[in-house]
């Protein structure tokens, strides 16, 4: 499932593609096209990111004007030419160029100002926002007794963290994933959340996810770069049985909640 950063990444290039354009909008699969036909020929006024969901808002006006995408497992929203119309398209947004095409998301609504901000409510601080707040996360994770490698992975509390920014934060500052969340002291928790804001926001940026500090590099250590479909340079995620970049230990993995956790057992101790 795609983290935070690459939705941030979308909405940011939804509007650098399309401007105040008007928009062709159809749903080329049909499961779409009562709602595309109510925002057809207007401009996008607003496409923002809250955690790992999708508010694209519609200069439309009927009440229900912008569309609530949230990609899941399998979704994809590609920029393409706009006559590019394989695959099973639900969302077909084009201006006479270019193509935002939307492809198996777990869901695509078209929803109301009111039905956003209920939506958004329901999600915790995203490290990616600059008017996140984080003290009240800090006060529900320091009551609780799940470990916080269960607790960075609720979107109630950290919007937009997914697996990789989870075991790589944790790593980065050598808490070990089993620690409950009652035993995160103040100035551990204010350093995990600033550690998640300068990884997430590295990485709407270069459009993938590094997390290995200088001396830690290919290059620096003069060894291959990783390779993997997701990319990226980092400690511990997808490199179970490798030896650790910092003590040479090999990492582990095990299952937490039905997602694979990844952690040194030296240096997260």
């Amino acid at each position: 499932m795609p983290e935070g950063h690459v939705i941030h990444r979308l909405a940011q290039e939804l509007h650098k593609n399309f401007g105040d354009a008007e928009l062709e909008a159809t749903s080329p699969q049909g499961r779409f096209a009562r709602e595309a036909a109510l925002i057809d020929a207007t401009p996008i006024s607003r496409a923002e990111a809250f955690g790992k969901h999708l508010f694209v808002e519609f200069e439309s006006a009927h009440p229900e004007n912008i569309v609530y995408i949230h990609l899941g497992l399998i979704g994809t929203l590609h920029f393409e030419p706009a006559t590019e119309t394989r695959g099973q398209i639900r969302l077909h947004l084009s201006n006479g160029e270019i193509a935002a095409n939307l492809r198996g998301p777990q869901w695509c609504r078209l929803i109301t100002d009111a039905e956003r901000s209920a939506a958004i409510a329901k999600l915790g601080a995203d490290p990616i926002r600059d008017d996140a707040d984080p003290l009240p996360i800090r006060l529900k994770v320091q009551r609780s007794q799940r470990s916080i490698g269960s607790l960075l992975m609720d979107q109630k509390l950290f919007a937009g963290v997914g697996n990789i920014y989870r075991a790589e934060t944790l790593f980065r500052l050598g808490i070990s994933p089993f620690t409950p969340g009652s035993r995160i002291g103040t100035a551990q928790f204010e350093a995990m959340w600033d550690d998640l804001v300068l990884l997430m926001k590295a990485g709407v940026v270069a459009g993938r996810i590094d997390t290995v500090r200088p001396e830690h590099t290919p290059e620096a250590m003069g060894r291959p770069p990783r390779k993997d479909d997701h990319g990226g340079e980092v400690y511990t995620y997808r490199r179970a049985g490798q030896p650790c970049l910092v003590c040479g230990t090999p990492i582990r993995e095990q299952v937490m909640e039905g997602r694979n956790l990844f952690w040194c057992p030296s240096c997260q101790t």
